[in-house]
């Protein structure tokens, strides 16, 4: 079963002995970071931090750490299965591009188990608490200071809503929190993300932008503010069919937004046309620092809690981290988005060393010549694939997910002056290696077996991959106990 809310999940995650409290004081300055990190690249439990220096709230991390646990907290056995759900909604009709799989996913708007259902404060556990005015100090929540050259103490998993002034859609977003004092927190809206455009255009008609953050929400509605969806696409409805089941929402108390009526806690404020602050240095999920620039700075103006609430937080930072399983789900749920985009694939991997923007490791089952580099483009032309830097590119008969044989193709399969594409185009907001911020350059790498038509005119054509004779391996593997090893 998928988990209604969070505290529900960490009580099942305790019975299991998946689940470890801390109860002595720690500190979140840099202490707190450095135990999650050991404990992350460990692949350890799920940590309850209950004495934490300066709060009174308890502090849960790591807790989608293993893909056994995010599984569990959305109700899967593995990530496969909601790809082949997926993949049963978009094969009926066939849908082309992303249109198609929007309105796939609006006909699951009839299903009573999918799209969210609004409940009364009074039935909202995130509502047992309301604080305004100076009640509102943000210095009780449990922020991390994670590395010694960040900028500050920071929120890291915040639950981000905003709407489109125009349109009136929703988005949920997740971005990192910069806690500037007691009543303001930067905004991390990097330059390809919908709640940044929401606030331009709220600045553009000279309007303040409504915006709530809510932590420690239910698992299927934190996992689906890290998709990456298309913006016109409700994640509350993909967490309700993620879940198998209804979200539950209710209106905020100050602005004119809705958030889970079962989160732990949520803060509510307006945002201020053109108001900035200087917002990191800070150790991202790239390994690297990303600089100080300005971002918007937002008041809070409300807070409403559960009556003994408890926060949600990750550490980010050189893989792995507790991105890793995140991201590995959703290379796995949007296998079939991409094969609707690009039929042309039969598998694709996204390497957590690589952030799971920086490359793509996708198999083709080719049949004509320069099919390896149809693809490679037709990727770059996919929605947020676009930040993608390097493709590489092999054949069907080739697991994608076994580096070392996908290393095996592209080195030794490969004739870099003719295999090797070189293209320029967008790069993610916070990637430090493009010589100018934003775009850069590109590779593909064309790993598959070469056509005559290709230019490949050697005697003999393409030479074949060393294999066993299968009738020996077949004997051997019946006589392997005779050989005593």
């Amino acid at each position: 079963m998928a988990y209604d809310d969070l505290r529900s999940f960490l009580r099942a995650l305790e019975r299991e002995g998946d689940l470890k409290r801390i109860k002595v004081e720690v500190d979140p300055y840099l202490e707190v970071g450095e135990i999650v990190d050991r404990v992350q690249k460990a692949k350890g439990p799920a940590l309850l931090f209950e004495n934490v220096k300066g709060s009174a709230m308890p502090l849960a991390m790591n807790v989608f750490g293993t893909e056994r646990r995010l599984s569990k907290a959305l109700g899967l056995k593995s990530p496969d299965d909601i790809a082949e759900k997926i993949g049963g909604l978009l094969k009926p009709e066939l849908p082309q591009g992303f249109t198609g799989f929007r309105d796939a996913f609006g006909k699951l708007a009839s299903m009573a188990h999918v799209p969210p259902r609004n409940v009364k404060s009074a039935d909202a556990p995130v509502h047992e608490v309301v604080l305004t005015g100076d009640d509102v100090d943000l210095e009780r929540l449990p922020a991390l200071f994670t590395w010694p050259l960040d900028g500050g103490s920071f929120f890291n998993l915040g639950l981000t809503h905003t709407k489109d002034p125009d349109s009136g859609v929703r988005n949920l977003g997740l971005y990192r929190l910069q806690r500037h004092d007691k009543r303001t927190i930067g905004m991390h809206w990097q330059i390809h993300k919908d709640s940044r455009n929401h606030a331009a255009v709220a600045a553009r008609r000279g309007e303040k932008l409504p915006v709530a953050i809510a932590f420690g929400c239910p698992p299927a509605v934190t996992y689906a503010a890290t998709a990456p969806l298309p913006g016109d696409i409700d994640e509350y409805l993909f967490a309700g069919f993620v879940a198998g089941e209804r979200v539950r929402m209710v209106d905020c108390k100050t602005v004119p937004l809705q958030v889970p009526a079962d989160a732990e806690v949520v803060l509510e404020g307006w945002l201020e046309p053109g108001e900035l602050l200087p917002e990191g240095p800070f150790g991202d999920h790239t390994g690297f620092y990303t600089p100080q620039e300005p971002f918007p700075a937002l008041t809070i103006d409300c807070v409403t809690t559960r009556r003994r609430p408890l926060l949600q937080s990750i550490v980010v930072g050189r893989p792995p981290t507790e991105d890793g399983p995140l991201g590995k789900f959703t290379e796995r749920f949007f296998l079939p988005l991409l094969k609707v985009i690009i039929p042309d694939i039969v598998d694709y991997d996204l390497p957590e060393a690589g952030g799971f923007h920086n490359c793509v490791i996708v198999s083709i089952d080719k049949k004509y010549p320069k099919h390896a580099q149809k693809v490679m483009h037709a990727i770059w032309g996919a929605h947020m694939m676009s930040l993608t830097k390097l493709i590489i590119v092999v054949d069907a008969d080739c697991d994608v997910h076994d580096y070392q044989e996908v290393a095996w193709r592209a080195l030794g399969n490969v004739d870099y002056s003719r295999d090797l594409s070189v293209v320029e185009g967008p790069v993610d907001h916070l990637d430090h290696a493009s010589y100018q911020q934003f775009w850069g350059g590109k590779a593909g790498i064309d790993a598959t077996r070469k056509l005559p038509e290709e230019g490949y005119t050697r005697d003999g054509g393409w030479p074949e991959m060393v294999a066993s004779d299968p009738e020996t391996a077949a004997r051997v593997t019946r006589r392997w106990k005779e050989y005593g090893l």
